[in-house]
């Protein structure tokens, strides 16, 4: 198994950043791109129930419709590609149900014995929550796969820059997301920083250890 270093990792944490601005010329390869897909599948999240559709949007039609709801964020055009991570809405018995048929068939095992599991996840989360707190926690979960997302795009030497400045209502619509038990909660543009990017170089800004971790 091939492991990086502790240097190698930080080495690519320090030189990511929140890429303003993108090299409209530079496409990510299909090879890296199908890496940063794979990456995206194997993000963890709560129970593993995934409950999450990653919308990857090249087009540049719709790109172009996508950037008045985007306050006009250049990113949104110039990347090489726009994730939309978009958490499903009123997460129900049946989504949970639909995980376990899955994890039993991938685990050559039966349906009865995942039971208990089961009856975690449908406790924990199905009854133990309404609908507003289960659409909260969805929205959490795709943060979780956006953090993957900036770490493995870092470590393959490729920008991305996370963004919470666009109207979600409206990427619904444009994406036809609610017809879908959808909601967008978050997106991210990847590719390739200017040369012209005046962040690129900047200091990172970030709190002393000291001030950040708490040691029991």
């Amino acid at each position: 198994m091939n492991i990086i270093n502790s240097k190698q990792l930080l080495d690519q944490l320090n030189w990511r950043y929140a890429t303003k601005q993108f090299d409209s010329n530079r496409k990510i390869s299909d090879q890296d791109w199908g890496t940063i897909e794979q990456a995206l599948l194997l993000t963890p999240s709560s129970g593993g129930l995934q409950p999450w559709k990653f919308i990857v949007v090249t087009d540049p039609v719709v790109r172009a419709r996508l950037l008045p709801a985007s306050y006009g964020q250049a990113q949104i055009s110039d990347a090489s590609h726009l994730v939309v991570f978009a958490a499903k809405k009123n997460f129900s018995e049946a989504d949970v149900d639909a995980f376990i048929n899955h994890t039993a068939s991938a685990r050559g095992v039966s349906v009865e014995s995942l039971a208990t599991f089961r009856g975690m996840l449908v406790g924990g989360i199905v009854q133990a929550m309404d609908e507003h707190a289960r659409d909260a926690w969805a929205r959490n979960q795709a943060y979780i796969a956006l953090g993957n997302l900036l770490t493995t795009a870092a470590l393959l030497g490729i920008d991305a820059c996370p963004m919470e400045g666009f109207d979600r209502a409206q990427y619904d619509e444009i994406l036809g997301l609610n017809a879908k038990g959808l909601a967008s909660a978050v997106i991210a543009t990847v590719g390739y920083r200017a040369s012209t990017d005046k962040y690129a170089n900047a200091p990172k800004v970030r709190f002393p250890k000291e001030r950040v971790f708490v040691h029991f």
